[in-house]
């Protein structure tokens, strides 16, 4: 699991998003940004919690919050889930791991009885300075908005 904590300077990250730009936390300077860290694009919890943050962007965005959602599937899978579900928001295609490993989210996990390494969901608030202000490792995914702005 992750080793950050709230007060914590948020990693440095550059990484391509789904059309191939880099983004990097310093594009977010000034901005507080919403950082969720999912398992798989188009699995149904993944699209319950992206779907249920899209719904509430101009809510986040009234709020002075940008979204960034960030997996290890390839550019191509995060084009396909952002057009299918119309997303307002930029989703990284962390392939090498970089940005997920700097957060400290990938990790031993269980399912159905089977170990294997993955993405542990996990929700970074970063305020305008760049410091954490919530970290977020039990999400609800039809719920994460208000997780998030009502904590």
């Amino acid at each position: 699991m992750t080793h950050l904590k709230v007060g914590d300077k948020a990693p440095d990250f550059s990484a391509q998003d789904e059309q191939g730009r880099t983004i990097s936390l310093s594009d977010y300077k000034g901005k507080k940004l919403v950082v969720f860290f999912y398992p798989k694009a188009s699995t149904p919890g993944c699209t319950a919690e992206a779907c249920n943050l899209n719904d509430n962007y101009e809510r986040f965005q009234s709020l002075g919050y940008e979204i960034l959602g960030v997996s290890a599937d390839s550019a191509k899978r995060q084009s396909n889930f952002k057009n299918k579900y119309d997303f307002q928001y930029p989703l990284l295609a962390d392939e090498d791991k970089s940005v997920i490993e700097a957060f400290g989210v990938w990790g031993p996990k269980k399912f159905m009885g089977r170990e294997y390494d993955g993405i542990h969901r996990t929700t970074f608030v970063i305020d305008e300075n760049g410091v954490l202000s919530d970290v977020i490792t039990k999400v609800k995914t039809k719920a994460h908005t208000d997780q998030i702005l009502e904590g």
